[in-house]
């Protein structure tokens, strides 16, 4: 179902409900719509608890909400009392003729019949396209399918740990006086300090810094991830670079531009795009050029390669160690780790696995959580196990 389509079956799903008398506006009927495209419900059960959950308020409520959720979803008007297989209930057919109520609107459609259980009638177009994206491997994405996912890669959140600075702030229950502050409030008091001032450290996230690997079979991946960087992130507060035979920053490439054009640019910006991969020599590069001048002091650093060396794997264990010395925790991304018969034996990987506080897939978009905990901190996925 396009996004067309389900807003104008949600506008006339709540403007039914509100002829009926459910106070439903328009920023009901959003948040149900929203629920839905998140939700991607299968069934008429499951499309019925989103609705309840986000057009009604009251538990009073949910008679009027069944009544004309069966109408517009299930194709007739019936009494509860026939949804539950009950046929002496007050509201079948027998019962309304004896008491000059009006008669239902007939029996359900085929296939709906009462039977005693919750009816489940397949909903297959109520999810969106864009869901049953995100369950594929980002290497069977073609661009503008990735692209499709910007949407739900800004609806995550890429955090870092807080750090304490140098710089301090005002803390009505700071740790330390700030003497000059209490001095100035003193002139209030005739000079007379008689409330003290504290303060304590500024806290601010750590800085973020991805490098990842535009290899041959990494490129996919690495589309993806600079992808969510811009979205989820912003690159205000990451620092980018892209390497196969060469270390690339990308940071000011990436700032401000929608992520095809970022993606573009990226592309262009990095000769090596689709190259061999030297991890090693790149690792190498980013020290001694940017680590040793403090970007990658205290900092959360992001590696994204599958840690496949064409160099010599023991320069990559070499500069991962200078590295660890450096970062605050590094996190790497190889999609290779989906599988659970993976082992880092050989090659670069097995070089780097001794100094990754983290290692994930992040293989597609439903995969991303763990690695969103591992550079936030909140779970600790421990390399060596």
């Amino acid at each position: 179902m396009s996004r067309g389509d389900l807003a104008g079956l949600v506008a006339a799903f709540g403007a039914a409900l509100h002829d009926a008398g459910l106070p439903v506006g328009p920023d009901r009927s959003e948040r149900f719509a929203r629920a839905v495209t998140l939700l991607a419900p299968t069934t008429t059960a499951e499309l019925h608890r989103c609705a309840r959950a986000t057009l009604t308020c009251h538990p009073e409520q949910f008679e009027i909400l069944d009544r004309v959720f069966d109408a517009v979803f299930r194709g007739y008007a019936d009494d509860p009392a026939d949804f539950r297989g009950d046929p002496n209930a007050v509201g079948t057919s027998t019962t309304s003729a004896s008491s000059g109520s009006t008669p239902s609107a007939g029996p359900p459609p085929a296939g709906t019949a009462s039977t005693g259980r919750e009816i489940e009638i397949p909903v297959a177009t109520v999810g969106s396209a864009t869901e049953r994206l995100a369950s594929r491997d980002f290497a069977t994405l073609t661009p503008s399918e990735l692209s499709e996912l910007a949407d739900l890669m800004r609806r995550l959140a890429v955090a870092t740990p807080p750090r304490r600075t140098r710089r301090m702030a005002a803390r009505a229950h700071g740790n330390a006086v700030d003497l000059r502050a209490t001095l100035r409030r003193a002139r209030r008091t005739g000079g007379h300090p008689v409330r003290l001032m504290r303060r304590e450290p500024r806290v601010r996230p750590r800085r973020l810094v991805a490098l990842c690997d535009i290899s041959g079979s990494m490129e996919p991946y690495a589309r993806a991830m600079l992808q969510l960087l811009y979205c989820a992130a912003g690159t205000s507060r990451a620092e980018v670079f892209t390497f196969a035979t060469r270390l690339t920053r990308l940071t000011k490439i990436l700032a401000r531009t929608r992520p095809a054009v970022a993606l573009h640019r990226a592309g262009q910006a990095a000769p090596d795009w689709s190259g061999g991969t030297r991890i090693g020599a790149a690792l190498k590069a980013f020290n001694d050029t940017f680590g040793r001048r403090g970007m990658a002091r205290g900092a959360v650093v992001l590696i994204v390669s599958d840690g496949w060396e064409t160099g010599d794997p023991a320069q990559v264990g070499v500069e991962m160690a200078r590295l660890s010395r450096l970062a605050h925790r590094i996190v790497w991304v190889n999609p290779r780790t989906q599988s659970p018969r993976y082992r880092p034996l050989v090659g670069g990987m097995a070089a780097a696995w001794p100094y990754c506080d983290a290692v994930v897939s992040a293989h597609s978009l439903n995969a991303l959580d763990p690695l969103l905990a591992a550079l936030e901190g909140r779970a600790r996925h421990a390399a060596h196990q």
